[in-house]
């Protein structure tokens, strides 16, 4: 069989399977989870035997110690593993659920209700964790997952999967509808990509250089989500203090992330007091400035902001600063520049609050809060499937409800057109 045929075969069972797995009740589907994740700890000596097989090769090849780290099951992280699955079991469910109901003249009761969008494929690097989490999160709202993680994962990437199909078989359940790709073949995402009548949605996860190959290779809508430039402005109406430690937290906490702040805009009304009140600050996490030749003339020794650096998502403790003259320079830097992931006012002005709220056009977009914030779980959807920058069908951190699409339902009691 080829990569062709075996992708086609894979996403043809996976489209019968979703059939059954649109209909299952909201408790099957919870049990379901929940023995998975008992199933998870039970077999861990098996993950982490399979895993030491990714890890060995890893290290052999030279992979940087961090990266190594991402693809290690320690017993912590299987029992998270485990942990995500029951709080996606515990969440509401989306499927069903009718969003609106409303009278029309002649009678008829119109409205939309949730159901599941079919079968999803996942494409994914390093962290096999994803492999668990992507699963729960489809099969909960009703949908079927092809799982394609990246190649460094592969035996961990199927040890996951052929725990979690077992409980699907001992459930009487289509194993169908939870697929991990086991060929390392580097062309059976490109054959993947290529079957729009089987596959409904692609969500990519990982380097923006995945995300461009599967958006230019894709047949299939895809979920997109380059990189996560994101931006705080710093209003003439801040409390400073609040700013800084709103700051630090979105630079220094976790700067490897995608809703780490990348650059700073500070109003040139506070730019004398604030600027070098957060470097001196940054500084003393370790962060590494850069700063547009306004900042330079109030602190002389940071380094000099290039054009790439209002374009980089940095993902270290680097972090580039300009002072902008008023709101609309710093609203005219976001659409510049910004990826629509997050950005961030600090300012106790209420108007001018209202009006970044209403203007910036990102999928989260903040007043007084920490960037860091911008996180599926930390805005209460339970859990995320990923973050989308792109505007349909979903916008921002993803959820079960954004699995899901809606129909319309019309009841009525005999009417027909005329």
């Amino acid at each position: 069989m080829t990569v062709r045929e075996e992708m086609l075969a894979l996403a043809l069972a996976a489209q019968q399977a979703s059939r059954q797995m649109a209909n299952l009740s909201t408790g099957v589907k919870d049990e379901l989870l929940r023995k998975m994740a008992a199933a998870l700890e039970t077999a861990q000596d098996e993950l982490q035997r399979e895993n030491e097989k990714d890890l060995q090769s890893a290290r052999e090849k030279g992979m940087a110690a961090a990266m190594v780290d991402r693809l290690a099951l320690t017993p912590e992280r299987i029992t998270a593993m485990a942990d995500g699955l029951r709080e996606v079991a515990a969440l509401p469910d989306p499927v069903g659920e009718v969003t609106g109901m409303w009278l029309r003249p002649n009678g008829i009761k119109v409205g939309r209700q949730r159901i599941p969008l079919g079968v999803i494929g996942i494409i994914y690097e390093s962290r096999p964790n994803v492999t668990a989490d992507a699963a729960g999160l489809c099969l909960k709202s009703g949908n079927a997952v092809v799982l394609r993680g990246g190649s460094e994962a592969l035996h961990s990437n199927r040890a996951i999967g052929r725990i979690l199909q077992r409980v699907m078989a001992e459930m009487d359940l289509p194993e169908a509808a939870l697929q991990v790709v086991t060929t390392s073949d580097r062309n059976a995402v490109t054959e993947l990509l290529k079957l729009e009548d089987q596959i409904d949605l692609i969500i990519p996860r990982g380097g923006e250089g995945l995300i461009r190959f599967v958006s230019e290779n894709s047949r299939i809508p895809v979920i997109k989500h380059y990189k996560g430039v994101c931006h705080t402005y710093v209003d003439a109406a801040a409390d400073l203090q609040m700013a800084e430690e709103i700051c630090l937290n979105e630079k220094v906490q976790r700067p490897g992330v995608c809703n780490a702040m990348e650059t700073l805009l500070i109003h040139q009304d506070v730019a004398a007091t604030f600027l070098p009140q957060i470097v001196a600050a940054m500084r003393a996490q370790g962060v590494e400035l850069r700063g547009c030749e306004k900042c330079r003339e109030i602190v002389a020794d940071l380094l000099p902001a290039s054009e790439e650096d209002w374009q980089a998502e940095y993902l270290e403790l680097i972090l580039a600063v300009r002072i902008v003259s008023d709101y609309a320079e710093a609203r005219g830097h976001i659409e510049t520049y910004g990826s629509l992931h997050t950005e961030v006012i600090v300012t106790n002005d209420y108007q001018m609050s209202q009006r970044f709220l209403r203007e910036i056009n990102s999928s989260v977009v903040m007043v007084n809060a920490s960037s860091r914030f911008s996180d599926g779980n930390q805005l209460g959807l339970g859990a995320e499937i990923g973050i989308s920058t792109t505007k349909l069908h979903s916008f921002g951190p993803m959820g079960l409800e954004d699995l899901t699409t809606r129909k319309f339902i019309v009841l009525g009691d005999g009417q027909v057109r005329s």
